[in-house]
């Protein structure tokens, strides 16, 4: 037993080492990936971004400034390799958080009841985006979400904490307490965001100008709701796609009403959201990933934007839940995968295809945003079912109520 999971043990690690070298090897361009430069978000933007930052204040005046406070810290933290130019030292960065996040899963898994499956999601799923997922600061946010799941079951007030900080770099991590049946999390999680928010507010101006931002927003080419103009171009629409607020976006006729209905496809997701958490009564210990991993689904999906880089928070997710041997997530794992998969297609391989709104691109697209809804759907529906009752039939007149059971519940 203990020789098998050494190999599975030498076996994983191989796997990420080889990944993540040919990751390296495509963000430091000793191979050209082929498709548009992802690097030049850390080699121009963020670097830019860096400059103003280390002056005190944010980027106020760059519309692609759509962040919370806290992310100013990953834009800064090159900062701590000076020894390398502010891209090289970026990459790295982002390697080391990654190994975290695999020693993070491969722990946990070793535990009783537990499965190496989630750090295998993890080391394969992440390669499978391509040499993105390493020119962006999702994977350290991700990573700051993977460790408030696994602290969450024994350490309810640092999954509260983790969870704040998450938000605060990137938002989508606050769907993290979705799941918890505790109080000690929601109020750890608002102590550090007040705590947080209240530092930022004093030190560095313009720290909630991102809301603006976000509110701008338009209907970008690879979300849900851009294949309605994807379509349309090709019988006749007159709109077009430009580079807006950071972003490939469609601009023209009816995108302000595509972008509304995403909106309100986003609060029904929340509306959804709320009615399972009043009707849910059976919570077990995966319940916690499973419920967080759902929540960024349906908010991912519904979104105005899909850019690559999100699947990465799906993919960490999807990794703790299979953590877990009672989760029932696997099929929507191996859907999410497989969307990773067409999403390296799309970008940046086939984005000008994409762009263009031809065969190829819309092709590639439609597969890639139906199975993302398709993994939302099933992951959605295994939650209700796992999570709430059915209820009982009504007994005939005369015969007494069936007795009522106990629900099991985290442990506290």
């Amino acid at each position: 037993m203990a020789h098998a999971r050494a190999t599975s043990t030498y076996g994983l690690l191989a796997v990420w080492t080889l990944t993540r070298i040919l990751l390296l090897i495509f963000v430091f361009k000793v191979i050209v990936f082929p498709g548009p430069d992802v690097t030049t978000d850390v080699e121009g933007i963020y670097q830019g971004w860096y400059v103003t930052l280390r002056d005190g204040t944010f980027p106020l005046s760059d519309v692609a400034w759509q962040y919370p406070p806290a992310a100013a810290l990953p834009i800064l933290s090159p900062a701590l390799l000076p020894f390398l130019d502010y891209a090289s030292a970026f990459f790295v960065l982002v390697c080391l958080t990654d190994a975290c996040v695999l020693a993070l899963l491969q722990y946990a898994g070793r535990r009783d009841n537990h499965s190496p499956r989630g750090a295998w999601v993890w080391t394969l799923g992440v390669p499978l985006l391509g040499p993105t997922v390493y020119a962006r600061y999702d994977v350290m946010v991700t990573a700051v979400a993977v460790a408030a799941l696994l602290a969450g079951l024994r350490r309810p007030r640092l999954l509260g904490t983790l969870a704040a900080f998450g938000a605060l770099l990137k938002v989508w991590p606050a769907l993290l307490l979705v799941g918890t049946t505790k109080r000690k999390p929601w109020a750890a999680a608002a102590v550090t965001a007040v705590a947080i928010m209240l530092a930022f507010t004093v030190t560095m101006p313009g720290a909630f100008a991102f809301l603006t931002a976000q509110r701008d927003r338009g209907t970008e080419v690879e979300s849900l709701g851009a294949l309605v103009f994807h379509v349309a171009r090709h019988f006749g629409w007159e709109g077009e796609v430009l580079l807006n607020y950071g972003s490939m976006e469609f601009v023209g006729p009816y995108v302000g009403v595509v972008s509304t209905a995403a909106l309100m496809l986003t609060l029904l997701a929340f509306g959804w959201l709320l009615l399972w958490r009043l009707r849910a009564r059976r919570f077990a210990p995966h319940t916690l990933s499973d419920a967080a991993f759902v929540a960024v689904l349906l908010f991912t999906v519904t979104s105005r934007v899909i850019s690559p880089q999100y699947l990465v928070w799906l993919i960490g997710l999807a990794a703790v839940c299979l953590l877990f041997r009672e989760s029932r997530m696997t099929l929507p794992t191996v859907l999410l995968l497989a969307a990773a998969f067409l999403t390296v297609l799309e970008f940046p391989l086939w984005f000008g295809h994409v762009v263009a709104s031809d065969a190829l691109g819309v092709t590639v697209l439609f597969l890639r945003n139906g199975l993302l809804v398709a993994a939302t759907t099933i992951a959605a529906v295994r939650l209700w079912r796992d999570t709430v009752p059915h209820a009982p039939p009504a007994p005939e007149p005369g015969q007494a109520p069936p007795p009522r059971t106990e629900q099991l519940t985290q442990p506290s």
